[in-house]
């Protein structure tokens, strides 16, 4: 795996010791692990003409954890020491209790390097991130006169884990993370709009701050601001929806992605529980989750405990043939982990995650798809969105939305929200785009308290009958 700078073995404990101390802590466990982490990161923001936010920030600690049957024990510090790693090993040891499993298959190893492991953070000097910043902010107002704020953030880290297993098993690896984002308020007639576009992944900076990137990135950012300004109140009412491609796949993360994983299915709260082998989407429907996609925000080369990452179909032609697997999941319900055990920090017990879930795309061309849409709405960016994972229950709002009659796009649209559920929505799809594309690297997903970098795509979909609400009389 890959070498690291973040030796904490070497530097402050020793390994033998360690690992002496976590056998002791699992033993009689079904699984278990000691997972170390350093992680630093800049974030530098750029505010109506001057530096709101330049801050740094380094952190490390570890997590030891016991796993028996349904029953986790998890302990974590930010003092990495043989001390305090038995201080945790006393805590977690009362999970297991009298014992009695036995520990599970180590995970496989990889060769695979799905992303570089130089510090993005040491791309490019302090002077020149920050002119960068000063630049788009300069470049926003002299492309349009309405421009009255701009707001640019640049954020780059780097973290460095390391798993120590039961098995004497020491697995690493190097993750780093970029990101540009670029927002725009405009002002016409004393109606203000905004307009934001951003990106990233798991790469270096130098792409981020070249301008050629930055300038498209501002004149995106502006495109959609004015689109807004424009925008007329949203219809309101049961009608049929085309999703353009890319990052509208937010709406499948939200809605069908979290009930496909591995811990909500197990334990029956997943409006996707007992379907396994059963038609939950529309024919020519397939969705998977990809954490081997090079460079991309949530790729991950072994998950949070070890396990490769790897590209698991959820959904196939629409039947349901797979969920999302940590190994403790994995094991109870008698399947292979999928590397999706994943975690904030050291200071989390993993779980089944999602990395990059996408749908593949189909056979018709987006300008078809619009075509067909009789009465509806052409929504092409999405904000904010709220799911319930136990019927799949959603509401998101439209950042970028149209108004279409009669296979003709029109005016934008202010205020649209889409709502339905999750499974009802995958049989009413209508039409895949032949255009299926990744979002540019913005994601970040929340769950049980819990935030990590995920990314989400698709293709341009026609659905039916979703209600869509808004504010037109």
């Amino acid at each position: 795996m890959t070498q690291t700078g973040f030796q904490p073995f070497s530097d402050t404990i020793d390994q033998h010791a360690a690992l002496d101390t976590l056998r002791a802590a699992t033993d009689g466990a079904d699984d278990g692990e000691l997972f170390l982490e350093r992680r630093r990161s800049e974030v530098l923001s750029f505010d109506d003409g001057r530096v709101r936010n330049a801050a740094y920030d380094a952190v490390e600690g570890f997590g030891l954890r016991a796993v028996r049957g349904e029953t986790t024990g998890y302990a974590h510090s930010t003092e990495i020491s043989e001390t305090a790693i038995r201080r945790a090993s006393e805590t977690v040891r009362l999970a297991v209790g009298d014992g009695g499993g036995t520990l599970g298959t180590p995970p496989a190893r990889t060769n695979t390097r799905l992303y570089g492991d130089r510090d993005p953070m040491g791309d490019a000097e302090f002077p020149v991130k920050l002119e960068t910043l000063r630049e788009i902010d300069a470049f926003a107002r002299d492309l349009d006169p309405r421009v009255v704020q701009v707001s640019a953030t640049l954020a780059a880290s780097l973290q460095e884990v390391f798993i120590l297993r039961p098995d004497g098993q020491l697995l690493s690896d190097t993750r780093p993370m970029t990101r540009l984002n670029v927002s725009v308020i405009v002002e016409e007639n004393g109606r203000r709009e905004s307009g934001g576009h951003g990106g990233g992944g798991r790469t270096g900076l130098t792409g981020l701050i070249d301008p050629t990137h930055w300038q498209d990135t501002t004149r995106e950012a502006l495109r959609i601001a004015l689109v807004n300004l424009d925008a007329e109140p949203a219809p309101a009412g049961v009608m049929d929806v085309v999703l353009g491609p890319g990052w509208p796949g937010v709406l499948l993360h939200e809605a069908v992605g979290h009930g496909l994983e591995g811990d909500f299915n197990r334990k029956g709260s997943s409006a996707f529980a007992g379907l396994m082998g059963q038609r939950v989407a529309a024919p020519g429907v397939t969705v998977l989750d990809d954490g081997t996609i090079p460079d991309r925000r949530g790729s991950i080369t072994i998950d949070d405990e070890g396990t490769p990452s790897s590209r698991t179909t959820l959904i196939e032609d629409g039947i349901l043939v797979g969920y999302m697997q940590d190994r403790q999941n994995a094991r109870l319900m008698g399947v292979a982990p999928t590397g999706n055990g994943r975690r904030e920090s050291y200071a989390h017990a993993p779980m089944p995650r999602m990395t990059n879930t996408y749908m593949l795309g189909g056979d018709a061309t987006p300008e078809v798809i619009v075509a067909d849409l009789k009465d509806g709405i052409y929504a092409v960016g999405f904000g904010g969105g709220q799911v319930d994972i136990t019927n799949g229950k959603f509401v998101f709002s439209c950042t970028e939305a149209y108004r279409v009659k009669n296979g003709q796009i029109g005016a934008p649209v202010k205020g649209a929200t889409l709502i339905g559920d999750g499974p009802t929505a995958m049989q009413q799809i209508r039409a895949i785009g032949n255009d299926m594309a990744l979002d540019p690297g913005i994601g970040n997903c929340g769950k049980n308290g819990q935030w990590v970098p995920v990314g989400v795509g698709q293709p341009t979909l026609m659905i039916g009958g979703l209600t869509v609400g808004g504010s037109a009389a």
